[in-house]
């Protein structure tokens, strides 16, 4: 009688350690895992071979289909990427000889440019958090930060007290990676958080460790979120999401004549692949302002 094969679901465990020992995010491991686990549950639900030796492209490709059927083309392009990780740990634990994801080739993406937010829209939505009091003196400072750095939402809800140096103009954050970098701000974000620090003192909270608080805690993703949505309605623009900062912030760089270089090292990103995703939701306007200062129609 032969050795059963180890299922999927064996293997998540050790493949959720191994990435735990390379220092992986916390939020990476369960997107992972999470993607493992849905090919074993489609496995066992379409009565497929579930031992990872018995896996074949076919049902690789199979699942992929019925992904895109399900999801949005980004989405399971996501899920693929993160399944060919699984597949790759395994073989190097010998758990498989190959990979039956090897030759395949990933589902194309369907782009979908993220609208920048525009200087009337901008400026409406400062001046709906236009005030005094706490959450206004906040909600500025968050909006323009953003607006100054393109930072992540998480990035932007995980920043400590000791992480921001007014005086210098910088704060440290954590991006994807646990990698550690700078983000510069210039001076009216330094005098918006010079603000907000100033009322924060004030709060009943202000001695927790967060730089962002909320009425009963430290501020989430889901109630920056909430915050972005809520000044964008009092201002008449629409909803926001944080996303769109980062769109924004990228487009207002390279429009500006900012450094392709730069704009990578700001935005944490480890190549310039999104430089070119990051950079297309205004591509057209950025072409057609080059093209005004140029005038090489008038120059005959």
């Amino acid at each position: 009688m032969g050795t059963r094969s180890s299922t999927i679901y064996d293997l998540i465990p050790s493949w959720k350690r191994s990435l735990r020992a390379r220092n992986r995010a916390e939020a990476t491991i369960v997107n992972y895992t999470a993607a493992a686990q849905c090919l074993a549950d489609w496995l066992v639900e379409s009565d497929l071979p579930s031992g990872v030796e018995a896996i074949e492209p076919k049902h690789i490709d199979a699942f992929t289909a019925d992904q895109l059927n399900r999801l949005s083309s980004s989405t399971a392009a996501t899920r693929y990427r993160f399944l060919q990780q699984f597949f790759k740990w395994a073989t190097a634990e010998g758990e498989i000889e190959s990979s039956p994801m090897a030759n395949l080739a990933p589902p194309a993406v369907e782009e979908k440019l993220v609208p920048i937010i525009s200087d009337a829209d901008l400026i409406a939505l400062l001046d709906a958090c236009d005030g005094k009091e706490f959450t206004e003196r906040r909600d500025t400072a968050i909006v323009r930060l953003l607006l100054d750095s393109g930072l992540r939402a998480g990035e932007i809800t995980a920043i400590a007290l000791a992480d921001v140096d007014i005086d210098d103009g910088a704060v440290v954050v954590t991006g994807k990676g646990n990698k550690p970098r700078i983000c510069p701000f210039g001076y009216k974000t330094a005098e918006a958080l010079d603000r907000y620090l100033r009322t924060r003192g004030r709060h009943k909270l202000h001695a927790r460790p967060e730089l962002w608080l909320s009425p009963k805690g430290a501020l989430s993703q889901s109630g920056l979120a909430q915050v972005l949505n809520r000044r964008a309605a009092q201002a008449g623009i629409g909803k926001l999401h944080p996303h769109m900062f980062r769109h924004t912030f990228s487009h207002r760089w390279l429009a500006n004549g900012g450094n392709e270089s730069d704009l990578q090292a700001l935005a944490g990103w480890s190549s310039n692949q999104m430089i070119q995703r990051y950079g297309a939701s205004a591509r057209s306007e950025r072409a057609r302002q080059a093209h005004e200062r140029m005038a090489l129609g008038d120059l005959l």
